[in-house]
């Protein structure tokens, strides 16, 4: 079986996801050093921070080709964002949270890879249709926001599979080598991993923040605010207010409203884990270390050839 090494310059088929205020220039090359997919997560930044941790990890690395941006689409200021990752060579873009038609063609016309976050086959056939070189497909197991169908990675990926003729990049709920291998198993062509990067030492994510999901338990995740976004969230004092809202019954506003902003970056960032909004996957409860990235990556290589006959090994 073909791997995504052959669309991406990587050595092994596995992504670093582009997460939320976890996921800046240091992670990102550190990535790209061990032989995967460094990710800068552009969905908390603006274009001025986006640019200095996109400064940084190209300083931090001898393989700046293996860097891309994860763009979420809702933003005003994507369009910014893209052009300054275009500016510093970046040619490698995942886009999420919007059409898939917004920006590909034209990322396309200026020689890039698309890779696009879908969670459902039907999304996903739109992703092809739109041009995009691969597609993401993301089950609800994980962190942060999710789709509303809640399709469960291991019933998602051999749909889309089945969908698209397209590479397909499966994630969510992929924490280890034999999740990996399993994933492959029924089809995808590669893997993308966020709660696992988030422990690590490159990550940052605040100390509290990693500590946590060192204790976290297989029950220490939600899906939740379906009315707003649906949001995979760490059970803290946050979580428990925004239960309390729910089934009360609160409108859309009501739970807009305890939002508020900058919840993300006082528990992922600032490590205040009660009353930030903490987004992390239910992988967390595999989760007992916090080693360097590339201690990971070699980690995870061995454990995928351990999980299959030499025959059938991947990578």
């Amino acid at each position: 079986m073909k791997n995504i090494c052959s669309l991406l310059p990587i050595e092994y088929p596995i992504i670093q996801a582009g997460m939320v205020w976890v996921s800046g220039g240091k992670l990102a090359a550190a990535a790209a050093n061990a032989g995967i997919l460094g990710v800068i997560g552009a969905g908390s930044m603006k274009p001025e921070l986006l640019e200095e941790h996109l400064k940084k990890a190209i300083a931090l690395t001898n393989h700046p080709e293996r860097l891309a941006v994860n763009v979420p689409l809702l933003y005003e200021k994507t369009k910014e964002q893209i052009e300054i990752s275009l500016k510093l060579g970046i040619k490698i873009f995942i886009t999420s949270a919007g059409s898939p038609k917004t920006y590909t063609s034209w990322l396309k016309d200026q020689g890039c890879i698309v890779i696009h976050v879908t969670s459902s086959p039907e999304l996903a056939q739109k992703c092809e249709a739109a041009g995009c070189d691969a597609v993401i497909a993301e089950g609800f197991e994980a962190g942060g926001h999710n789709g509303r169908d809640e399709i469960t990675t291991m019933v998602l990926i051999p749909q889309v599979v089945d969908a698209v003729k397209i590479p397909v990049i499966a994630a969510g709920g992929l924490g280890d080598g034999r999740a990996i291998a399993a994933a492959m198993c029924l089809g995808a062509q590669g893997v993308q991993l966020g709660t696992r990067f988030v422990a690590t030492q490159e990550s940052s994510a605040h100390e509290n923040f990693k500590e946590a999901i060192l204790k976290s338990t297989p029950g220490s995740t939600m899906l939740m605010m379906k009315s707003v976004v649906p949001v995979r969230l760490f059970k803290n004092k946050f979580y428990e207010d925004v239960r309390r809202l729910e089934e009360s019954g609160a409108t859309r506003d009501e739970l807009i409203k305890l939002l508020g902003h900058g919840r993300a970056k006082k528990g992922m960032l600032e490590g205040d884990m009660e009353e930030g909004e903490i987004e992390i996957g239910q992988v967390s409860a595999l989760v007992k270390d916090i080693p360097t990235v590339k201690e990971l990556v070699e980690r995870l290589i061995t454990e995928q050839r351990q999980a299959l006959p030499p025959t059938g090994r991947f990578f």
